[in-house]
């Protein structure tokens, strides 16, 4: 906690290993999306802590729990008569020397007071009502919260968030000493985003997590320096002596080679190795003198994930973005058959040969997120049968070089995509729309934001095939007119629609909108015809939970304070 004593600045809401993020909408492993989630989601979070900003969903669908109004302040003695939710048996916690955390015997208050403050029956109720960061700094207060809130059923759904400066201690003699991730391992976290580290700082972070090797579900490797040729946790290699010249042949996925003759004497547990110089021209590896302990997996491409992939056996999910130093034969060499959701995003070296290595090596696919400039439409063509039945949500973000063409191999290799995005693939035109609608009847969500040569004419495709969409994207369409708008006012089953800088959508448009009962979430941020007067109409529409109207020239306060009065349940975000 900030303590000004000290001249410490650091927010209340940072955990000491650092940051534990709330996810966002699910478009992902975590990865940003230019056209979800609107600002609502920030607002969530910033909500005073009088509110819920958590709560169990154990505890929502129970009627036999009173919860307590939100129009008063919670309190211990209203808590004291509620059974605790099921699941609730506590995990212990060797609270670290040195810690000045009271206990329950010096906490201010009668000795009624202090009972409640530290009923366990009590606090497993009261501290669903408290955010992620709120949490971190209630786990502070004394042993007997920290034990309560150490509970796994208090960090579900959450991802600590680690950056390269917050895995070490800096020791007095100036050595780097790897911090105790004790704290997180008792809570149970079976995900990780990693910020910025080096080969290094994983093989660091498998060895100190108690649960990497097969407790951990999901990671994600963002802004990294990652490479082919990693580090090996623990193995290295102590050359004795070369006795002759040979040479290795690497194959161009990493995953083989050939041993021409014999080199050296030298052992890594016993077992002879060699170290190799590789001549990218010849793709040939030549053993050389005077090296001595290196790390054993230095010798090959790709041998730091895969080391990663097979020291951390229980990850399905993965993320790898702008690690620039990790290429396709990494690819190649380090996916496992395991991993069913896969997130590859500003990797400059990322091509169509990555599709090629994804459809081989992963077999049970089930979602790839996909953020490359160079893939083209023949890699579309690459997924197996099997992907086609297994794989349900695909996302190519600003794919600049798929065409229809890419389009056409997509839908015949994937037929059973509920959840497809192909925001910013710029040369997508209505041909490719249409070819979506009519293959892809299963889709629930389409996001084809930032796809400037769509018309109304796809809007129609849209609204004549797809009767199971639930969740349009069409941020800026800028052909979007407000005849689109009314194909769009048949779909019964639509529940979110964006619509975001859509230039020529007129107050005319959202009259098509008014008769759809089912819209829940509606944005029309930074729509210039919109005025007031047309905007006042969506009152109408009495369901509406999310309304977006930044930068809309017609949103006035006076509109605001309309809908507050008129749409009680909806949050309108100005």
């Amino acid at each position: 906690m900030s303590n000004p004593r000290n001249g410490d600045t650091k927010p209340p809401c940072l955990p000491r290993n650092g940051l534990v993020k709330i996810p966002t909408q699910p478009n992902g492993l975590g990865s940003a999306s230019i056209t979800k989630g609107t600002p609502a989601v920030k607002n969530r979070l910033c909500q005073p802590s009088s509110v819920p900003a958590i709560l169990s969903p154990t505890l929502a669908h129970r009627s036999d729990l009173p919860i307590p109004s939100l129009a008063s302040p919670l309190s211990l003695a209203t808590l004291a008569s509620v059974s605790s939710p099921p699941g609730a048996s506590l995990v212990g916690l060797n609270v670290s020397e040195g810690s000045e955390q009271p206990s329950p015997e010096r906490l201010p208050g009668s000795p009624s007071e202090r009972q409640l403050a530290v009923d366990e029956k009590i606090l497993n109720r009261l501290f669903w009502y408290f955010s992620a960061c709120e949490k971190c700094v209630l786990a502070q207060v004394c042993k007997a919260w920290r034990r309560v809130l150490y509970q796994p059923k208090f960090w579900v759904g959450l991802t600590p968030v680690l950056h390269t400066k917050e895995l070490y201690n800096i020791l007095p003699g100036g050595e780097k000493e790897f911090v105790s991730l004790q704290g997180f391992a008792v809570r149970g976290f079976d995900g990780f985003c990693l910020v910025g580290v080096s080969d290094l700082d994983i093989c660091e972070f498998i060895d100190n997590y108690p649960l990497s090797k097969k407790g951990v579900k999901s990671m994600s490797l963002k802004r990294s320096t990652i490479t082919d040729a990693g580090l090996e946790v623990g193995d290295s290699v102590e050359v004795t002596e070369v006795a002759e010249m040979c040479w290795w042949r690497v194959s161009p996925s990493g995953l083989g080679d050939t041993h021409v003759g014999r080199a050296f004497t030298g052992h890594r547990e016993g077992v002879g190795m060699a170290i190799p110089q590789v001549l990218p021209a010849q793709g040939w590896v030549q053993l050389v003198q005077g090296q001595e302990a290196v790390k054993a997996s230095s010798l090959l491409p790709g041998r730091q994930s895969q080391v990663m992939l097979e020291q951390m056996q229980g990850v399905v999910r993965l993320e790898l973005s702008g690690c620039n130093d990790f290429t396709e034969a990494g690819l190649w060499s380090s996916l496992n058959a395991r991993i069913t959701a896969l997130s590859v995003s500003d990797c400059i070296n990322v091509a169509d040969d990555a599709i090629a290595a994804i459809s081989q090596l992963l077999p049970n696919l089930t979602e790839l997120n996909l953020q490359a400039y160079h893939v083209t439409d023949t890699a579309l063509a690459y997924f197996t049968a099997k992907q086609g039945y297994t794989t349900h949500t695909l996302r190519l973000n600003s794919c600049w070089e798929i065409t229809n063409h890419g389009v056409v191999n997509m839908v015949h290799s994937l037929p059973n995509l509920s959840v497809l995005s192909l925001s910013g693939c710029s040369k997508v035109t209505d041909d490719g729309v249409e070819l979506v609608a009519e293959n892809l009847r299963k889709l629930r969500s389409l996001d084809l934001s930032w796809c400037p040569r769509i018309t109304d004419m796809a809007l129609e495709y849209i609204a004549c095939d797809l009767h199971k969409l639930e969740e349009l994207v069409l941020d800026r369409c800028v052909r979007i007119t407000d005849t689109g708008l009314s194909y769009l006012s048949t779909m019964s089953s639509l529940r979110s629609l964006y619509l975001r800088w859509c230039c020529q959508v007129q107050d005319f448009g959202l009259k098509h909108l008014l008769g759809m009962g089912s819209l829940r979430l509606l944005s029309l941020a930074g729509c210039p015809l919109l005025t007031t007067t047309g905007l006042s109409g969506l009152v109408q529409l009495q369901e509406l939970e999310e309304l977006e109207l930044t930068n809309c020239p017609g949103a006035t306060p006076e509109l605001f304070k309309y809908f507050s009065q008129h749409l009680p349940c909806c949050m309108v975000i100005e």
